[in-house]
Formats: structure tokens, C-alpha cells, sequence
């Protein structure tokens, strides 16, 4: 397993990352979803997909995650999405980027294309989930989750065998990020990734996202049988597979 550091922003603060350095190269950058980390499956497998192709590589844990500094429940879509921005401008920096995001990582790749739209040569979305925190969440609680949230502010929700804290700041923020309703011009491959039988996010989240790109050469692949983690060894193959195409088309 490749050897974890820490980007330091402050004193307090830390954000831990893996990478592949090249100085000028493209990189695939990749984005992890919601409680999740960079010691699964899919950035391990991308960052040897990296290497083998002799590209740069970056993966990182945005704060609250994994082991990054801070609290979870501080953590929202816009802080979540300013740590990637960072991230890419001190590791990535001038070189461009082809972004994989998972799940809620989809959404914040969105984001960035605000801030590297020149530098994004390519977007491959993995079971993306874009503004969950309103249509999956939000729109579904009962009227006693609600409540507790705007009158304790925080709640847990259960989710199979996990218990997620979920803050009201972090639902609020989230309609400050409305994405579905943008429009990205951008002239890219785009290629969205999603399981059949993926429980979490369905997978018209994934059309949704093929809608805002207006010029891209875009591409949705549904995986028979696919989760929503997609981090089978079959899966994986079938991600490097599409990955391959797009970087292929590019260098």
C-alpha cells in the first residue's frame, strides 16, 4: 500500500492525501464519498492504474474524514469541497486532471469545475450522488427527524449497520449547493458509472448528472448486479476499463 502523508494547512489542521508525483503530467484526481476514506478498494486501485500508466495521482481525505484533522459533524459540502480545491492546487497545481468521484465525491467534483474548468480534461462518476443531502435525505426524513435537527441541531441515522451523525448546517449547506439546476459547457469526456443495484443512490442520479454537460461526449454505464460501492474486482476492472478510454483520448 503506498505510504499515506499529510498536507498541513495550519497548525491544527492536516488533510491526509496519497499521491503519485510527477512534475508535468496529467493526474487523476479522485474523490471520496460521504464517511468514507482513502484506504479502500477503488483510490488504491486507481493509484496503480497511476503508476503503471506513468500518470500523476492524487487522493485525498477531506477534513472529518478518515484521519484528516477535524470533526465530521463540523463538515459540510462547501468546506468539504474548498479542502479538494486546496488539495489539487498544492499537489496537482498547473497540470491537468481527470476526476473520479464516488458517490458524494461525484457532487463535489461538480464543484470544482468552477474553479478548474481549464485544467479538467475528463469526469468519471461512480455511483454519484448529487445533492443527497436534500432529495435522499432531507426529503425523506419524518417529521421527528426533522425536528430534532432543527431544534437540537444533529441527529443519528441508521443505515444498515452504521449510525451517520447528520448536523442541520450540513442539510442547509447543501441547498447552497444546488448543482442539477447548473450547466457545464465543458468539451470532456464524461462517463457515469452506476450499479443496477445500487440501494443507496438510484441511478437516474447518474443521467442527472449526464444532463448539465451540454457539449461533452458523455457515456452511462450500468453494471448488472453492481452495488452502490462498485468495489467488486469485476467492478474495478470495468472502472479502469472506462478510465483507460478517456485517458487514451487525451495524452
Amino acid at each position: 500500500m503506498k505510504k499515506f502523508k499529510n498536507l498541513k494547512l495550519s497548525k491544527s489542521k492536516k488533510l491526509r492525501f496519497i499521491d503519485n508525483y510527477f512534475k508535468k503530467n496529467l493526474y487523476i484526481v479522485f474523490l471520496h464519498g460521504f464517511m468514507s476514506d482513502i484506504e479502500g478498494k477503488k483510490p488504491q486501485t486507481l493509484l496503480r492504474f497511476a503508476k503503471k500508466n506513468k500518470l500523476g495521482f492524487l487522493a485525498l481525505e477531506y477534513s472529518g474524514h478518515g484521519k484528516s484533522s477535524g470533526k465530521f459533524t463540523d463538515g459540510n459540502i462547501s468546506k468539504w469541497t474548498n479542502d479538494a480545491k486546496i488539495g489539487i492546487k498544492k499537489i496537482v497545481k498547473k497540470n491537468n486532471f481527470i476526476l473520479v468521484g464516488s458517490s458524494m465525491g461525484s457532487w463535489i467534483s461538480l464543484n470544482l469545475f468552477k474553479f478548474f474548468k481549464k485544467q479538467i480534461v475528463g469526469f468519471v462518476g461512480i455511483g454519484s450522488a448529487p445533492e443527497f443531502l436534500t432529495r435522499l435525505m432531507w426529503n425523506k426524513f419524518n417529521n421527528k427527524i426533522k425536528s430534532e435537527l432543527t431544534t437540537k441541531g444533529k441527529t443519528l441515522i441508521k443505515s444498515g449497520e452504521y449510525e451517520y451523525p447528520i448536523t442541520y448546517q450540513l442539510i442547509k449547506d447543501g441547498r447552497k449547493n444546488k448543482i442539477l439546476n447548473k450547466k457545464i459547457n465543458s468539451n470532456i469526456n464524461v462517463t457515469m458509472i452506476h450499479g443496477n443495484k445500487d440501494d443507496v443512490v438510484p441511478k437516474n442520479y447518474s443521467k442527472k448528472i449526464l444532463k448539465i454537460f451540454t457539449k461533452a461526449k458523455k457515456k452511462l454505464i450500468i453494471i448488472k448486479n453492481g452495488d452502490h460501492s462498485l468495489s467488486s474486482k469485476r467492478n474495478l476492472q470495468k472502472i479502469i476499463l472506462e478510465l483507460n478510454k478517456i485517458v487514451f483520448n487525451i495524452i
